[in-house]
């Protein structure tokens, strides 16, 4: 028998969402960039652990109808392009439609949504990549999207992941750096404990930039209060 053998497309779907998810800012990121090119003017995220078994991000965005809530967590499924000549007049976050699949395959993801033409909204549940649930629901017009257990399927994955410290610094200082290249986006972060660590709500980007030099001291003494907790 050969030493050759064609993965199964589940097993291949895990390894290649390293390509797009290396570690929990990298989800988030793509979460963002989602809402963005929904044209969210609200963005909230929450996280727990260093987003390692549970980060949410909320807009208030478009949303999506039933069909495209479990749609979007096809490989390559994207509203952004329907052809390659299009690439040219992109003007899009994003257009490979690999986020969503990437993510569902390597994480249990609870998506809820809904557009302003509908009555109510849709929630899909996904593990793995495979889609469990579906299920009308009460929702606000935009997308929420629950991410838990990251690479709990991917154990080899999993245990590359820095401390809770090191992965929420990244996150903080990415969502610092969407607060200054949108200022007409109004962002919140959560931290572990469901607090509110950072309101930026619209402005100039100058006041942006004075806001942010601000809280970084505060994310400073946040990690250290984190760093003592672990200690006691």
């Amino acid at each position: 028998m050969g030493k050759i053998s064609v993965l199964a497309p589940h097993e291949a779907q895990k390894i290649a969402a390293g390509e797009v998810v290396e570690r929990p800012a990298n989800v988030i990121k793509e979460l963002i960039e989602n809402s963005l090119d929904a044209q969210s003017t609200s963005i909230s995220i929450w996280v727990n652990q260093g987003a390692k078994s549970l980060l949410r991000v909320s807009d208030n965005g478009s949303g999506m109808d039933e069909n495209d809530a479990v749609a979007c967590f096809n490989h390559h499924a994207t509203s952004k392009i329907t052809t390659v000549n299009e690439l040219e007049t992109l003007s899009t976050l994003g257009f490979r439609g690999e986020a969503l699949s990437s993510i569902a395959s390597v994480a249990q993801v609870t998506l809820t949504t809904r557009t302003e033409h509908c009555l109510h909204g849709h929630q899909i549940v996904c593990h793995s990549g495979t889609v469990i649930s579906r299920q009308p629901a009460a929702a606000t017009v935009g997308t929420d999207i629950s991410i838990a257990n990251l690479f709990y399927n991917v154990p080899a994955r999993r245990k590359f992941l820095k401390t809770a410290q090191t992965e929420w610094r990244q996150i903080v200082h990415m969502i610092h750096a969407y607060c200054m290249a949108y200022p007409h986006v109004h962002f919140k972060l959560y931290d572990q404990s469901g607090d509110l660590f950072l309101n930026c709500p619209p402005g100039t980007l100058q006041e942006r930039i004075s806001f942010i030099w601000a809280t970084k001291r505060h994310l400073q003494h946040f990690l250290l209060i984190m760093r003592i907790a672990q200690l006691l």
